[in-house]
């Protein structure tokens, strides 16, 4: 959502620039939709990498222990 929504028409008809119209030019501000893009895409990342983690933490769950192997002690 962050990556896409500060280049759309929802961004906008923002709640807070019509509340504060001073915060108007900001909110429009390209520089600033594109450090919430930024956001969006580290947030996107970070989360991808934690998925991978905890689906590599259950493949070594599932794998049998070797006889005589650190694990197995």
């Amino acid at each position: 959502m962050l990556i896409v929504t500060p280049w759309s028409a929802f961004w906008d008809q923002n709640f807070f620039a019509e509340a504060l119209p001073a915060l108007e030019p900001v909110i429009r501000n390209n520089f600033v939709r594109g450090a919430v893009s930024g956001v969006g895409v580290v947030t996107t990342i970070a989360g991808l990498v934690e998925l991978m983690g905890l689906l590599a933490g259950r493949r070594r769950q599932g794998e049998p222990v070797e006889p005589g192997s650190a694990a197995g002690r």
